[in-house]
């Protein structure tokens, strides 16, 4: 069944789309542009969900809901943030159906038309400044540190499933604060929140940074991003913290009395990660055969497939299982018994690896009566004979291992992709032979940034935190570099 995919070597592109497809995580919908999430889809994302929502609120933040239109002119008060957003946006202008006439069907009623049209929201930045001009008069009713799961609509032309779609699922932490350094602080620690989940539930190691004037949020002062590497070589920005600044804040007079009695500008935060992480996840991991999952994330920890020939040596093979289930149940795993007997062991081998199941327990008649038990593992196809008695020992600690290996894995490969270069000819032989990230020094213009993604369509994916001083001359322009930059080419 994993054979229905393409290789990764054959088709990078064809081999991504087909296993999101036959992974039964999401499929094309009849809306252009737009996706549906199917359940083993959604239910890795509900588990994305979780794990950041507890971080969130761990962290002082708290949940909260605004509307899914925005009206034209609040989009058009912040200049950069209507010019970055402007092309992307889908407006409603009527709000009401009627009968043709002519009896040829359902029209727009030409006298609905609103007095001011609506913004499908693309982000929620200008409806949510707007509503904190009510909340916030001293600076007691700062900070104010919420964050929304919703969904937006970009009007992307060109759309992948997961990666680029026209309406995607996101979280939008939206915060406000009473200096600058609470809000550059606030900013950073989101950034550091993003890249703990990366590492620690996606297994997905990430490069932190700041982007260039030329690749930063519209409306933002400085943008953060943390950068992952793809199995194709290609870089994926996972999320991004932005510090507004008072840009917001002046836009819609978000005003405030401070200490000292005097009135200032609100500070401001925005920062986001959506369903983008999903395809990170994906193309970070999975294999020819199918789906990776890390443990923390998989939807079924656990599939414990029966060797049977009767109804009655099925029956006796339910019975220890029950028990398996039971024991592993309690230790909050999740344990799926395919007991199906329209398909053969082998096919649900094929189909359980492709969906990425972390663990695999075959049970056959001569098993229970050895008392043993396969145990298959997803990430090195690995098997070993355990004790039966022992499956509920052994799980926790097996499943720990497989989350430390796909790490380690992808750790070591982001690695091997990080080359650093000094000159424009070996920039250009490494990003069209090697690829990866490129290391670099950069002379702070944006015209030679512009000039570099015209030429090879390599972006800088960011300036890295860690970053050290290092003098030198920009690989484009020869012009003097007090710091080397990742180029990288990315989805």
């Amino acid at each position: 069944m994993g054979k229905e995919i393409p290789s990764r070597s054959e088709d990078y592109s064809l081999w991504y789309n087909e296993l999101v497809k036959k992974a039964d995580l999401a499929e094309h919908s009849d809306v252009r542009g737009c996706m549906v999430i199917k359940p083993y889809g959604y239910s890795i994302w509900e588990k994305m969900q979780q794990a950041l929502d507890k971080m969130f609120k761990d962290t002082g933040h708290v949940n909260a809901y605004f509307p899914l239109f925005v009206p034209k002119s609040y989009l058009a008060k912040e200049a950069s943030h209507v010019e970055g957003f402007a092309k992307e946006c889908a407006i409603v202008t009527h709000y009401r159906l009627k009968n043709a006439e002519d009896g040829s069907g359902i029209i727009v009623d030409p006298d609905a038309r609103l007095e001011e049209e609506l913004i499908v929201r693309p982000t929620s930045e200008t409806i949510i400044w707007n509503t904190y001009k009510k909340w916030v008069q001293s600076y007691r009713d700062l900070p104010i540190l919420i964050n929304q799961w919703a969904n937006v609509v970009r009007w992307e032309m060109r759309t992948r499933l997961f990666l680029r779609t026209a309406e995607f699922l996101w979280q939008e932490g939206h915060t406000a604060h009473a200096t600058a350094g609470e809000a550059v602080k606030e900013t950073l620690q989101m950034l550091d929140v993003y890249a703990d989940f990366a590492e620690s539930f996606m297994a997905m190691p990430v490069i932190k940074g700041k982007k260039s004037e030329g690749e930063k949020f519209p409306g933002a002062v400085d943008t953060y991003c943390i950068e992952g590497m793809m199995q194709d070589g290609k870089a994926l920005q996972a999320g991004t913290s932005h510090f507004l600044g008072q840009n917001f804040a002046k836009a819609f007079d978000v005003q405030f009395a401070n200490k000292e009695g005097k009135l200032d500008y609100v500070w401001g935060t925005s920062w986001g990660v959506s369903t983008r992480l999903m395809g990170a996840l994906i193309m970070a991991h999975s294999d020819d055969d199918g789906l990776v999952l890390p443990p923390k994330l998989a939807p079924i920890h656990v599939v414990i497939v029966p060797i049977f020939r009767s109804e009655e040596e099925l029956a006796r093979i339910a019975e220890r299982v029950d028990q398996i289930s039971s024991d592993l149940r309690k230790l909050g795993y999740s344990v799926k018994f395919d007991n199906r007997d329209t398909h053969k062991p082998g096919f649900k081998f094929a189909e359980w690896e492709l969906k990425g199941v972390p663990v695999r327990l075959a049970i056959g008649p001569r098993d229970l009566e050895n008392g043993t038990v396969e145990v298959a593992r997803r990430d090195t196809k690995e098997k070993q004979i355990i004790k039966l008695d022992d499956v509920s020992k052994a799980i926790p600690d097996l499943l720990e291992d497989i989350q430390r290996n796909i790490f380690k894995k992808a750790l070591n490969f982001r690695n091997e992709k990080i080359t650093l270069v000094n000159s424009w000819d070996e920039f250009q032989q490494v990003l069209d032979g090697k690829a990866g990230f490129i290391s670099a020094h950069w002379d702070g213009t944006a015209e030679t940034e512009a000039a570099i993604k015209e030429q090879t369509k390599a972006t800088i994916r960011c300036i890295p935190l860690d970053s050290k001083d290092e003098k030198g001359k920009c690989v484009y322009s020869g012009k003097p570099s007090n710091r080397r930059v990742l180029f990288a080419r990315a989805y």
